[in-house]
């Protein structure tokens, strides 16, 4: 009762989301409490909730302030170089834009934070996507692949979570699939031309200017709110000559909502927030964040916490100045800190029902006999469900210790159980339970389910892919 209770449960919410029934935040917090009061919960039903906002509250004041912190750095034109660096090495192409994008996440996304990683490349490239008319809903899917296939370094979570799980070194788990990483990254790169070829063919070769630098009119605002457009759309070029392109089709209008959201990446170069004489400041202050953030010294909720307020106290030294800065932001923080908050419903009901303990067992037991000596795979395979379906708290201390014990009986070691399944992160990183990616689709002004429908099945290929050279470089047994 408690697996066919939790399956429908997700089943549920991924259907009203995906269907746009009801906002990711409603759908969070309706659908976790009606299944949990079915599977008896009754009044606990609300301590089990509270348990999931304390294991999320961290999280929660984590987005907060490094919104507050990345968005400053955004308003004082910290930023602005790389856009502009940026516009340069794309020249009139947009599959290069698309290409670049998918390089700077997978950069970015060595610090191991997903969170950092969608803020900085949100914020350096969405003002260009929206200007050059290049869907946001592409920019999303190629920094959410990049982001969930970086996300298996040994610092990013669900490689040292499997490694704990099982009591295993790290490194064992970790080293051994670098190749198959590497592999990974490369089929990223290829649907990151793709879908930059696509965009070519849509809107057309792009005419750059240097205008394009320098806004006049239009102010791109936190996402939540609207944008005005460019006032003059870009240009499209046809059979060797550029017109411009006043209409879109309704498939364009459908996948890039960016136009009518976007976030504060604000390129006028006279804007009143610009602090150029802090420029060097700035960015020393973002190198150190993030430095301290990889050696793992403080918790990063308190490390943002304390980065944005010198941040603020540093650039608008005045109360009202640093009133007005958190509050061009309220609308990304609002909308992200609230569905973390509501995903903490769903994690607390699947933890304090049971149901999760219940899916490892009925995972455990309805595996026949015949694939017990391809165990690796299985598990492999299933990550890319269940790690999109639970946290990955739930997976890696709930269903992968029972999975590896079995595997034992097999002659298969836990570690390369472990190898096996982190496999699915990029999957992973796509759930509606991970805050990152509700943060990116937020910033991108992205509905989550246009995300979801380019993004899923691609995810799914990246990690098979992983899976699969796992197999062949000999990390994964078969």
């Amino acid at each position: 009762m408690l697996v066919a209770l939790g399956l429908g449960m997700v089943a549920t919410f991924m259907v009203l989301i995906i269907t746009k029934r009801a906002t990711p935040v409603v759908a969070l917090i309706l659908v976790p409490v009606a299944f949990g009061l079915f599977a008896g919960a009754g009044l606990d039903i609300s301590d089990m909730i509270t348990d999931g906002i304390k294991d999320l509250a961290p999280t929660a004041a984590m987005l907060f302030f490094a919104i507050i912190f990345f968005g400053i750095m955004i308003d004082v034109g910290l930023f602005d170089p790389v856009v502009r660096l940026v516009i340069r090495a794309v020249h009139d192409d947009p599959a290069r834009l698309v290409v670049g994008t998918a390089v700077l996440a997978m950069v970015v996304s060595l610090d191991g934070d997903g969170s950092t990683t969608f803020i900085i490349t949100t914020a350096a490239l969405l003002p260009l996507y929206v200007k050059l008319g290049v869907s946001p809903v592409v920019l999303t899917v190629v920094a959410g692949l990049a982001n969930g296939t970086m996300n298996i370094l040994p610092w990013g979570g669900p490689t040292a979570r499997a490694a704990s799980a099982l009591n295993i070194d790290t490194n064992d788990v970790f080293v051994p699939m670098i190749p198959a990483l590497g592999a990974a990254l490369a089929v990223v790169l290829l649907f990151a031309y793709h879908l930059g070829v696509l965009e070519r063919r849509r809107i057309g070769t792009l005419e750059m200017k240097e205008s394009l630098l320098a806004p006049r009119e239009e102010v791109l605002v936190a996402a939540g709110t609207g944008t005005t457009l460019p006032s003059t759309p870009p240009r499209r070029s046809t059979g060797g000559s550029s017109e411009i392109d006043s209409t879109a089709t309704g498939s364009e209008a459908d996948e890039t909502p960016g136009r009518d959201q976007s976030f504060s990446g604000v390129l006028d170069p006279n804007r009143e927030t610009l602090r150029p004489k802090l420029l060097w400041l700035n960015a020393g202050l973002t190198v150190a964040l993030l430095a301290i953030l990889g050696a793992d010294i403080l918790a990063i909720p308190v490390l943002f916490m304390v980065f944005a307020g010198i941040a603020l106290a540093v650039n608008f030294p005045h109360v009202k100045q640093q009133q007005a800065a958190i509050t061009r932001h309220s609308s990304s923080i609002v909308s992200v800190v609230a569905m973390v908050l509501a995903a903490a419903v769903l994690t607390g009901v699947f933890n304090g029902t049971g149901m999760v303990d219940a899916i490892a067992h009925w995972l455990a037991d309805g595996i026949p006999d015949w694939m017990g000596p391809h165990m690796a795979v299985v598990i492999g395979v299933l990550s890319i469900p269940f790690t999109f379906l639970m946290s990955n708290d739930a997976f890696y201390y709930g269903v992968l210790p029972v999975l590896s014990e079995t595997a034992t009986r097999y002659g298969i070691d836990p570690t390369e159980m472990a190898r096996a399944s982190i496999t699915g992160q990029t999957v992973h990183m796509q759930s509606p339970l991970v805050p990152a990616i509700l943060l990116l689709v937020a910033l991108a002004g992205v509905t989550l389910a246009d995300h979801h429908k380019k993004v899923l099945w691609r995810a799914t290929v990246v990690s098979l892919v992983m899976l699969g050279a796992g197999v062949l470089v000999g990390a994964i047994p078969f």
